[in-house]
C-alpha cells in the first residue's frame, strides 16, 4: 500500500482515521477499476469491488454472475477478505465492467454489509458527486440483525 501524506503531514490512513467522510479513499475506487477492467470478462463476472481493511490493505474481489442469484462482489468481498484475515473493514467500494463507474449495492448487500460491519462506510455516487457514506444511511429505518437475536440463556 502506498501511504501518501496529506497536506497536514498526517499519512492517508490517518486522515481517514481522524475524520472518514473527508475524503473518498480514491487509491480504493482505482483498484476495484482495474479489477473490473482486467478480470470481468463475459457475463459470469460484471462487477468488482475493494475494501479497505482496517490495518490499511486492499482486499479486492468479483461477483460469481448465476440466473440462481449468483453472489454480488461484495458479497465475494466478505468471504475473500476472511479467507485473508481481513476481519474488519472501513470502506468498500464496488465498480462495473465496461467503464461503467461506481455502482451502489444492491440491497441484499446493503443489509448483509450492515450486519457484518455496522461502521462500514461505503463509496457511492460518481465524478464529483463520489462519497463515502456509512452503510446504515442506505438503509433508512435499518433493521439490525443483530438487535433481534435471542441471548443464549442456559
Amino acid at each position: 500500500m502506498t501511504t501518501a501524506a496529506g497536506p497536514d503531514g498526517a499519512s492517508a490512513a490517518e486522515s481517514r482515521e481522524a475524520d472518514p467522510g473527508a475524503a473518498v479513499d480514491l487509491e480504493l475506487v482505482r483498484a476495484a477499476a482495474e479489477v473490473a477492467r482486467t478480470r470481468c470478462r463475459g457475463d459470469n463476472h460484471t462487477m468488482a469491488a475493494a475494501a479497505r481493511a482496517r490495518d490499511g490493505r486492499i482486499v479486492t474481489a468479483v461477483n460469481a454472475y448465476h440466473f440462481t442469484g449468483g453472489p454480488c462482489a461484495e458479497l465475494v468481498l466478505i468471504g475473500t477478505a476472511a479467507a485473508q484475515g481481513a476481519y474488519e473493514l472501513d470502506t468498500v467500494v464496488a465498480v462495473g465492467d465496461r467503464d461503467r463507474g461506481v455502482v451502489p449495492p444492491c440491497g441484499r448487500c446493503r443489509q448483509v454489509l450492515l450486519d457484518y460491519f455496522p461502521t462500514l462506510r461505503i463509496i457511492v455516487g460518481d465524478g464529483d458527486r463520489m462519497r463515502a457514506v456509512p452503510v446504515a444511511e442506505l438503509l433508512p429505518e435499518t433493521y439490525v440483525w443483530a438487535d433481534h437475536q435471542m441471548d443464549d440463556v442456559s
